[in-house]
């Protein structure tokens, strides 16, 4: 087979690449490659077709973990979207829903065809002649970083993977070149070994000087915190002596997973988050503060925090101290946006569909405003607060005024939570400053305040175009997206967040805290309240030790001082910080707790009750079921590819 290379127009944009699977080795026409790296802004355009190869991370029916632990759902009209089908369970090897091995389905292409691009970039960027030293340099190390990048990708998706560490020779067979899947260890150096050669390269930019022609291309920090994710990963359950998989042998006889677990990779994962701290702070790269955001008028602390919140993930990347790497080539536009908008006017209608909803579970990861979970917290345990929270109504006043409409009854679940639940999540008789002409008032507590039951404006347009559980995902939606006027919407775009420094901190948290030596009930090492703090003091919260030592029930007091404890409050931080990022769903399964954890029933209120009363809106109702077994941990591999390659070994379970 032969492939015509089509190459990108600009960095920023990317380029749509003709698709082949990692058996296609037949290299391009002579003349074709001669035309890519005829001189330096060709070889730029192919570097742009190297860096579009990426997973899209902002597409539901692109990206596994957009809906995979259900933070987000679709309403039932819509849920034979790709995202869907395989967050529900209907992934086959016959005909994979998001296949990134193969390159169909909803996947826009094989990974393998992204790699095969940047193998063939590294093999002819030599004989560009109008590049100087150090610009080659930096491409290298740029395409480098992608080829590490998918590889790491291909192995959270699959599991042990075909390693394509180089171009197939010309005059290499048919039989010569059936590859096969390598041991997972095998898979995860691999990786390593191309992020070291990059950071000791020293070749990438500690920041993008020019913003007008190079946002979204690596800088210095991206293959150091990669590298600490990588790290932490192999480091994980999943990867780190998985018995489990004891029976998933090779070709050879031999165990795809290592069999023994290795504690000291949580030393050197935690080592290398360390490391990622210091070269992010160093160029620049932090938590974005309340000062960072730039305010049009003045606004009370509550909508400025909740406001800061929000745009330390939707924020331009231009002007986003956190991002560490977002994905410029399939930003998160109105393909998203649109879908996450309340309406708040009659004209709006057919701009905002509110198609993805926040199921209840997600309502219950986020704090009491105390900073501890609902279900730890002694003010939620008084009067059976906790276990009647999704039963009871209640009227906002004058405390909640600004995140809740005054006199207005909603759920008790909606009062007293911390700022990450408001800034993340929509609600009925909710408050929603922004994204419309006419609410960014002077008096804070006259923004608007969605509604959303029978028969108001927020509650449904048409049969299919409906929040179906009740809560709105207000974190992906970027605060200068906005109304003109009742009828038009203007969209902001963002790179979605691959990698962020919230992120990075829960991650050197948690690296640190299993590094520690001792079992579950071990003293926990003070260290780690460092990192984990920065994250909560951003979100107005204090610090995890006086926060469960002065709110939590008896029982649970001492929590953080232990390394079993703090692994909990870790993983819930986790959740809580990066909820509708798509993180939880890689974070379950490296941790191995999918199988027990997504396995529920995934529920909102009863938006489709025809009755505008609170009592018949307010039912928790059953939408789906999620399901989640052993086989899912990783996906299949494409019986096609099987039947191309009968090298090829299936995973367990398909």
């Amino acid at each position: 087979m032969k492939t015509i290379v089509k190459y990108g127009l600009s960095l920023c944009c990317g380029a749509i690449i003709a698709s082949c699977n990692y058996l296609d080795v037949v290299p391009d026409e002579l003349p074709t490659l001669d035309d890519a790296f005829a001189d330096r802004y060709t070889a730029e355009q192919y570097l742009a077709t190297c860096y579009w190869g990426l997973p899209k991370a902002a597409g539901w029916d692109q990206n596994p973990a957009f809906l995979g632990s259900m933070e987000m759902t679709q309403n039932p009209e819509f849920r034979t979207s790709g995202g869907m089908r395989f967050a529900l369970g209907e992934d086959n090897p016959t005909s994979p829903v998001i296949n990134y091995w193969g390159g169909t389905g909803t996947a826009i292409r094989s990974l393998y065809a992204g790699i095969r691009e940047c193998n063939t970039f590294l093999d002819n960027i030599g004989e560009v002649q109008d590049l100087k030293s150090n610009e080659r340099d930096r491409m290298i190390a740029e395409v480098k970083l992608l080829k590490a990048w998918m590889h790491f990708y291909l192995i959270t998706y699959y599991g042990p993977i075909c390693i394509v560490r180089e171009s197939a020779p010309v005059n290499e067979s048919t039989q010569g070149i059936r590859v096969y899947r390598e041991k997972i260890d095998d898979c995860f150096r691999y990786v390593l070994e191309l992020l070291e050669e990059i950071i000791d390269s020293r070749a990438l930019p500690d920041r993008i000087t020019n913003r007008s022609t190079e946002l979204g291309r690596f800088t210095e920090a991206v293959p150091y915190a990669l590298k600490a994710r990588v790290l932490a990963y192999w480091a994980s359950d999943l990867y780190n002596g998985n018995t489990d998989y004891s029976s998933f042998k090779n070709h050879e006889g031999a165990s795809f997973f290592n069999q023994d677990k290795d504690p000291t990779r949580w030393a050197t994962a935690a080592e290398a988050c360390i490391k990622a701290v210091e070269v992010c702070l160093t160029n620049g790269i932090r938590l974005y503060q309340t000062t960072d955001f730039l305010q049009t008028k003045p606004m009370s602390d509550t909508i400025l925090l909740i406001n800061t919140l929000r745009s330390a993930v939707s924020e331009q990347i231009n002007m986003n101290v956190e991002q560490i790497y977002g994905n410029t080539s399939y930003p998160c536009g109105a393909n998203v946006q649109r879908h996450c908008l309340p309406r708040f006017e009659s004209g709006s209608a057919a701009n905002a569909t509110s198609r993805l909803s926040v199921p209840l579970h997600v309502v219950d990861w986020f704090y009491s405003s105390n900073g501890i979970p609902l279900e730890e917290d002694e003010d939620w345990a008084a009067g059976d607060k906790y276990n009647t929270r999704f039963e009871t109504l209640r009227p906002g006043d004058e405390q909640h005024r600004y995140v809740i409409q005054l006199n207005e009854v909603t759920s008790a679940v909606n009062f007293d939570r911390e700022m990450r639940f408001y800034a993340a999540l929509g609600f009925d008789r909710g408050k929603w400053y922004g994204n419309h002409y006419n609410n960014e008032p002077n008096n804070d507590a006259e923004s608007f305040y969605v509604q959303a039951r029978y028969s108001e404006i927020a509650n449904r347009v048409s049969n299919s175009e409906y929040c179906a559980t009740g809560y709105w995902a207000k974190k992906l939606v970027a605060l200068n997206t906005r109304w003109r006027d009742a009828n038009e919407l203007t969209y902001m775009p963002y790179p979605y967040p691959d990698l962020r420094f919230s992120d990075l901190l829960l991650l050197t948290a948690e690296t640190i805290n299993e590094a520690t030596s001792g079992d579950d009930n071990a003293a926990a090492n003070p260290d780690i309240y460092t990192y984990i703090d920065m994250v909560r003091a951003r979100a107005g919260l204090e610090g995890v030790v006086k926060s469960w030592n002065d709110y939590a029930i008896a029982e649970k007091r001492g929590k953080p001082l232990t390394k079993g404890g703090m692994r909990d409050i870790i993983r819930r931080e986790r959740q809580i910080e990066l909820a509708l990022e798509g993180q939880d769903y890689w974070d379950r399964k490296r941790w191995k707790t999918a199988h027990r954890e997504l396995n529920h029933n995934i529920q909102g209120w009863n938006v489709t009750a025809e009755d505008i009363s609170p009592q018949a809106y307010y039912v928790p109702t059953t939408i789906y079921a999620l399901r989640f077994t052993m086989r899912d941990y990783f996906a299949p591999i494409p019986e096609s590819d099987l039947i191309n390659n009968p090298q090829l070994i299936q995973n367990p379970g398909w």
